[in-house]
């Protein structure tokens, strides 16, 4: 699973299958509408108070003020959701981790606009919530989401369509596109995008030939071709293609072209279902090629009916 998930131990009180399968669809809808409403609800300073007053974790205290802002009892009625989720759920992160990225540190991205797309950056508020990570999904059938928080301000470079974030390079973006930049050798195709966070990390390493880029939005191409493949120290490597990704397969890719394939045509889990599914049969097309896909875990989840019903 997700690296941030991994590195916890995860408290747990015994439920039935039942209360499993309803549990799961009430933290993934409570945390929906947290992160779409308030996600920057959250008082940090007085997170950190209760920690030091009481004796307790930061991420202990978070996660049950995160509880109080959704109404639940943790001592009582709900102390069992509290325990199976909601502990296992909540990730302290420190910013270091990630502005060390070398594309973080490397690569300047400007605030510039061309039609609708537009470069630029956003900003997490101390204690603002958000997803860090791949679906946990322990043995015992709990689907958990990972939420993290920082504890002071975190700024990241962003890209934009009609004023709505499409890419980011938030901790969520940097790993869940880890497996696919570990995994990618030889000549690799990348369907989609967004900041050039994959074809920066891909065309970095000795394994990997090149790097073709296939993305729809042709305002995007260019001003990633303009302001930012330029500053990417191994920019010969990359070829950006202004395509759909499905008319590209179609059309123009033949099996044995390409060694690694990743996709990444989605916003996100939600809303990227079923161009997963139509994506996945192209594998039987180009059985040469290793297929990735960005979220393809929590895309899972969402397809497994055995954890909801």
């Amino acid at each position: 699973m997700n690296d941030v998930g991994m590195k916890k131990s995860l408290p747990r009180a015994l439920m039935s299958e039942r209360e499993t399968k309803e549990y799961n669809r009430k933290i993934c809808e409570l945390m929906s509408i947290l992160l779409n409403i308030a996600p920057d609800f959250i008082d940090i300073e007085a997170v950190t108070e209760i920690s030091r007053d009481c004796g307790v974790s930061v991420e202990y205290s978070y996660a049950q003020t995160l509880a109080a802002v959704c109404g639940l009892d943790t001592l009582g009625r709900d102390r069992k959701f509290f325990t199976n989720y909601f502990l296992p759920m909540v990730n302290r992160l420190d910013d270091a981790d990630f502005v060390c990225e070398p594309y973080y540190k490397n690569i300047e991205v400007p605030d510039i606009k061309l039609g609708n797309w537009r470069l630029g950056h956003g900003t997490l508020k101390a204690g603002e919530a958000f997803v860090c990570g791949d679906f946990l999904v322990p043995e015992d059938g709990r689907l958990i989401p990972q939420i993290g928080f920082f504890e002071r301000e975190y700024t990241y470079p962003a890209a934009f369509e009609n004023e709505r974030e499409w890419m980011t390079l938030m901790p969520n973006e940097i790993v869940t596109t880890r497996p696919a930049v570990r995994d990618a050798t030889g000549r690799v195709l990348t369907f989609g995008l967004g900041l050039g966070y994959f074809a920066y990390e891909a065309s970095e390493k000795e394994s990997v030939e090149s790097v073709t880029v296939v993305e729809l939005r042709r305002d995007a191409a260019e001003l990633f071709n303009k302001y930012i493949l330029p500053q990417f120290p191994k920019r010969e490597k990359i070829k950006v293609i202004c395509g759909d990704a499905f008319e590209f397969a179609d059309e123009k890719m033949k099996d044995g072209e390409y060694d690694f394939v990743f996709c990444d045509i989605w916003h996100d889990a939600s809303d990227g279902r079923g161009l997963y599914l139509r994506m996945k049969e192209y594998e039987k097309k180009f059985p040469s090629a290793k297929f990735s896909y960005w979220l393809e875990d929590t895309i899972n989840c969402y397809l497994d009916k055995e954890l909801w019903e």
